[in-house]
């Protein structure tokens, strides 16, 4: 089931998280939040952007959420999604399901372009975000030193077709998703249980 994340949800993410931090390059962080961290990151990002995630049987197999990838104001109408999965939810299509509503609460914030930052080495998350129709814009050679390597981080965007005008800043996703009824639309468009 496809669902907003809770506070309570928290730990169980974190859990998620924490392996990818300790023993992969997927995570160019070196050691993983603390859940007082990794709340903080939650309550502060859940502020303008949403939070999902994927529950079976009671538990978490997956999470994604967004952030902003910029912070200077011209920057606004930019956003950077991300997906943990657990390693018995890869390859079941999980993450095209959160990614697939996460991007649809972007889009219709008034997001125009969506950003993945994925190290060069990380095949598998490269194929995941070209066939999501995310596109290589940049590669930088050894930006990143982790687990005794210099790493690659390669740039995937994708864009909504761009308003030529001026527009409002992307409202935040609780006015997308003021009730059951409007996530359930959301579902519902993009056949989703």
């Amino acid at each position: 089931m496809l669902r907003i994340a809770t506070i309570n949800d928290v730990p169980e993410m974190l859990a998620i998280y924490a392996p990818y931090v300790e023993n992969t390059t997927v995570s160019f962080e070196y050691v993983p939040p603390t859940l007082e961290e990794f709340t903080h990151r939650f309550v502060s990002y859940t502020r303008q952007f949403p939070w999902l995630v994927w529950e079976e049987g009671g538990h978490l197999l997956g999470y994604a959420y967004a952030s902003a990838p910029f912070t200077r104001a011209a920057y606004g109408w930019c956003a950077e999604p991300t997906v943990y999965l657990r390693p018995e939810a890869l390859g079941k299509g999980i993450a095209a399901q959160l990614y697939a509503v996460l991007e649809e609460i972007l889009w219709r914030q008034g997001y125009q372009v969506l950003y993945a930052l994925v190290c060069g080495e990380n095949g598998p998350s490269r194929r995941f975000h070209e066939k999501q129709g995310y596109h290589k814009t940049a590669e930088f050679p050894g930006i990143g030193f982790k687990m005794g390597r210099w790493l690659s981080l390669i740039w995937y965007e994708k864009r909504q077709k761009m308003v030529k005008s001026s527009i409002s800043f992307p409202c935040s996703w609780l006015e997308i998703v003021q009730s059951a009824e409007s996530f359930h639309d959301i579902l519902g468009k993009l056949s989703i249980p």
